[in-house]
């Protein structure tokens, strides 16, 4: 998932505290919650996101 330049040092250092797979999963939702409109639950996020999250919806739940 591509971050926006200005975001990327203050993600960096939250990636340090997570699993790989979680990190990607964060930075999945963190994206979807820069460019989703309207209420910002996991659910609206993966449907603003569509194809870009692989797997299953609870996978991007317990990352919250």
């Amino acid at each position: 998932m591509i971050l926006p330049p200005e975001a990327h040092d203050l993600v960096q250092v939250l990636a340090l505290h997570f699993t790989n797979p979680t990190y990607q999963r964060f930075s999945t939702l963190l994206v979807g919650a820069l460019v989703t409109t309207g209420r910002r639950t996991v659910a609206n996020l993966l449907r603003t996101l569509r194809h870009l999250a692989p797997g299953h919806r609870t996978d991007y739940q317990r990352v919250l």
